[in-house]
């Protein structure tokens, strides 16, 4: 019995820490004209360490992990604001590994994640343009809000200790607001998750957990324009304590740093690289992360006047 309980910790330490991994993400409240088409294709490489329970006899959490992500996005009239609706699909590959008790505990997954549906719209300082009519619009102060939600739709398995997959539904709010002074785009962020419980988590337990909060700064120097740029970000994000039956663990804390050189290719073609640190991690996932993202965009409403 001891034994099965101390597997369930083990699950709850290994599982929570890429679960709440911050997303940092400059230029989300940047306007584009109504009609236009994103196609997003993502690849990353994840490597560092897991920081686990303190109380555990667990030794040596680390997580290697490769991931492929599409996404795509579509910008909209909603209600004369400018609005995104899109979706992103994730899968990974890798391997977690921890030692309990002198035995390896190390494992392999591959497969897709849980896929994310996203709405965004700026209520302040962007309003839905057209092609035409974008020509002559300048950013000043920009203010939008945006919601996330993740189905359970990816791997799981509930006789297996890591999963792809989180078997519930999270819903992550975020308001944020962006200042365009000269080249520099000053731009910041507050967001919070919020989970269901996962009733059928590994042993038959039910796990829950409160909500992550996090906040985010970034600022991006246009370089040339939109088509070439450069950013810095940091994000600090607290909160997220498991409950696994009825028992409390020790809630997540980290402090992110991250750098984005976006390059331009031909007309509506663009790569960016992405670097991001884990700075400070009290509990979770301590990652490097390495990212390179191509973008397509394509379409657009022409004409004179929004409807």
């Amino acid at each position: 019995m001891a034994l099965k309980v101390m597997q369930l910790w083990i699950a709850v330490a290994l599982l929570a820490a890429p679960v709440v991994a911050q997303e940092l993400e400059p230029r989300v409240l940047v306007n584009s004209p109504v009609g236009v088409n994103f196609l997003v294709v993502i690849a990353g490489y994840l490597n560092g360490n897991l920081l686990l329970e303190p109380s555990l006899p667990l030794e040596d959490g680390t997580a290697r992990v490769g991931t492929v992500g599409l996404g795509y996005l579509r910008s909209i009239d909603f209600f004369g604001m400018a609005g995104r609706v899109g979706f992103a699909i994730p899968s990974a590959t890798g391997s977690w590994e921890a030692t309990f008790a002198g035995r390896d505990t190390s494992t392999t997954r591959t497969g897709l994640g849980d896929p994310i549906l996203k709405f965004s719209v700026n209520f302040v300082g962007s309003p839905a343009l057209t092609m035409s009519e974008f020509r002559s619009y300048r950013q000043s102060t920009v203010v939008g809000a945006s919601i996330a939600v993740t189905a359970p739709l990816g791997q799981y398995f509930p006789d297996r200790l890591i999963n792809l997959g989180t078997n519930r539904w999270s819903f992550a709010p975020r308001l944020g607001a962006s200042q365009l002074l000269g080249r520099w785009l000053l731009e910041g962020y507050a967001s919070a998750s919020f989970y269901t419980a996962n009733n059928d988590f590994y042993g038959g337990q039910t796990l829950e957990q409160d909500p992550f909060y996090d906040v985010q700064a970034h600022a991006i120097y246009g370089i040339r324009g939109a088509d070439l740029w450069v950013a810095g970000s940091v994000g600090y994000g607290w909160g997220g304590r498991s409950t696994i039956a009825g028992v409390p663990k020790s809630r997540i804390e980290n402090v992110r740093i991250s750098g984005v050189l976006r390059l331009p290719l031909a007309r509506g073609h663009g790569l960016k690289l992405v670097y991001i640190n884990g700075l400070k991690t009290a509990l979770g996932a301590d990652f490097d992360t390495f990212q390179l993202s191509y973008q397509y965009a394509w379409g657009g409403k022409p004409g004179g006047t929004t409807p």
